[in-house]
């Protein structure tokens, strides 16, 4: 069934921010964005930090990371070796050699389990720590002080000693093998988890890789002895090769990305973690939006709304609060139906799978309840049940789905380590601003020409592109050599270039200039 399937990343980049869309057959099923202005706090970015206050009832610490929410960590969180870490973090100066202060360092003793925080860590005590869980609402982020660096293969352990072999790896020869490359190229107080993806995977892969996340560990160590002050020390990729690290397999077919510095970044990664596939990853550089030529656009639309239509009429109800998430399932015209039961279990299994993908595109966790069509049949919901579960194996997020109870209600919780991804489908029409009533029709070709005119005779800008909708680009580009745009174009003696933008309402417009900035 996996092999069938044909994967897609597209990469959109703009000056404020990257979006990711994961396609399955050409349908979005995992969609992300980061912002490109400041820092954000995400999973996975490793921080020294200072302790602002323990809470010995909770056997916890608060931490200020930067972030004006301050961050939170557990005494279990604190990992084995939490002293040396901290020894490092203390003794580390530019004066000192911090390879052979790393190396130097005991491992032991280990951190109890039933030990209190407050002989660990004390207020002003600087820490370095992991995000774990980004800021939700009004919590700041979770942190952990194991540090740990994922790779496609291979995850490092600074101040370890174990190398950890996946499970899922069945052939004791292959873990035998693996085992020994790794324990022969970790330098000491380093350990390992060798994940799934190792396996097969030839030993100047592996290496290569190692290599690579012990320079970004150990590159990292200059900011700590030089500047005792908070900060980010390294982030730990960014999302784009982040998605490549846990998703890229051979059903991967293409990585499209519209910027050549990300593209270079992105074929580098690739050829790091899968020289085979470094082919897939494609520099688009089409007139047309990334997100409009790939339809992920349209796709975005229809599937981030309150209600999300499914086929033949039925449809989804979602709503996100701050304890839980509710998905109400309507069956719209399918009510009809002579056979109302068999009626009913179809349409909730045409909603268990959309359920299954609205979860990963919105990247929702906690608690989800899931309202389902009442069905009679014993056997029906025990189905049902049980192919929502095998839907549900294919998320990579921790998740725990229940059996329907006699009301009809699914409990699905999930790994809740971001916040939900909410994007408002609705949007004030930029004609009227609400006021439901537009300047008339007949007169947005004349309205377009004054603006026109004003920017080529009296600010002298020869060279423009006017972006609009597809509505009014058809209406103004009709007619090859007696358009309008034709026309404006011999009239005022400029370059006009017509770009239509989907996500533009049907009489909505703007200039821009020849790179790209809109015009005032």
């Amino acid at each position: 069934m996996d092999s069938e399937k044909v994967k897609d990343l597209v990469v959109d980049i703009s000056p404020d921010e990257v979006r990711i869309a994961l396609m399955e057959n050409h349908r979005l099923i995992e969609f992300g964005r980061e912002s490109t202005k400041g820092h954000s706090f995400s999973v996975g970015d490793v921080y020294l930090g200072r302790v602002r206050k323990i809470l010995p009832a909770l056997n916890a610490a608060f931490v200020d990371i930067g972030d004006k929410k301050e961050a939170f960590i557990h005494y279990l969180d604190l990992g084995l070796y939490f002293r040396a870490f901290d020894t490092f973090v203390r003794e580390s100066n530019s004066n000192t050699d911090l390879k052979q202060l790393y190396s130097g360092i005991s491992l032991g003793p280990v951190v109890e389990k039933e030990g209190k925080i407050e002989d660990l860590l004390k207020p002003g005590q600087m820490i370095m720590a992991q995000i774990v869980k980004e800021p939700i609402n009004t919590k700041g982020s979770r942190l952990n002080a194991e540090i740990s660096l994922a790779g496609r293969n291979i995850v490092l352990l600074p101040f370890a000693e174990k190398v950890s072999i996946s499970q899922k790896i069945s052939s004791q020869e292959e873990k035998r093998r693996l085992e020994t490359l790794v324990r022969s190229i970790l330098p000491k107080n380093y350990g390992a988890i060798i994940r799934t993806a190792a396996e097969g995977k030839n030993a100047a892969v592996l290496v290569a890789e190692l290599r690579s996340l012990i320079e970004k560990w150990e590159g990292s160590w200059k900011r700590i002895a030089r500047n005792k002050g908070v900060g980010l020390l390294f982030t730990e990729y960014s999302k784009t090769t982040a998605t490549l690290r846990d998703l890229l397999n051979e059903t991967f077919s293409n990585v499209y990305v519209n910027d050549e510095k990300v593209y270079e970044e992105t074929r580098r990664y690739v050829s790091l973690i899968s020289p085979e596939q470094e082919k897939i990853v494609k520099l688009y550089d089409g007139k047309q939006n990334i997100f409009d030529y790939f339809e992920v656009t349209r796709q975005i639309k229809s599937s981030f709304g309150k209600v999300v239509p499914m086929k033949q009429g039925t449809y989804l109800v979602i709503e996100t609060t701050e304890a839980l998430n509710v998905i109400d399932v309507n069956s719209g015209i399918r009510t009809k139906s002579s056979d109302h039961e068999e009626s009913s279990f179809e349409v909730n299994k045409l909603a268990a799978e959309e359920i299954a993908r609205q979860l990963r595109l919105r990247d929702m966790g906690g608690i989800v309840v899931v309202d389902f069509i009442d069905m009679d049949s014993a056997e029906h919901r025990n189905e049902l049940y049980k192919y929502m579960v095998e839907l549900m194996s294919e998320d990579r997020a921790k998740h725990n789905v229940l059996p329907l109870t006699k009301f009809g209600l699914m409990q699905i919780t999930r790994q809740r380590i971001r916040p939900v991804t909410q994007i408002n489908t609705t949007e004030q029409c930029p004609l009227c601003h609400g006021t439901g009533t537009i300047a008339s029709t007949v007169v947005i070709d004349e309205q377009i020409e004054r603006q026109l005119a004003d920017y080529v005779t009296e600010k002298g800008i020869h060279s423009l592109t006017l972006k609009l909708s597809p509505i009014l680009g058809a209406y103004l580009s009709r007619g090859l050599f007696n358009s309008y745009a034709a026309r404006w174009r011999r009239k005022y003696k400029c370059r006009l270039r017509l770009e239509e933008v989907t996500d533009h309402s049907i009489l909505q417009y703007e200039f821009c200039n020849e790179n790209g900035e809109a015009l005032k």
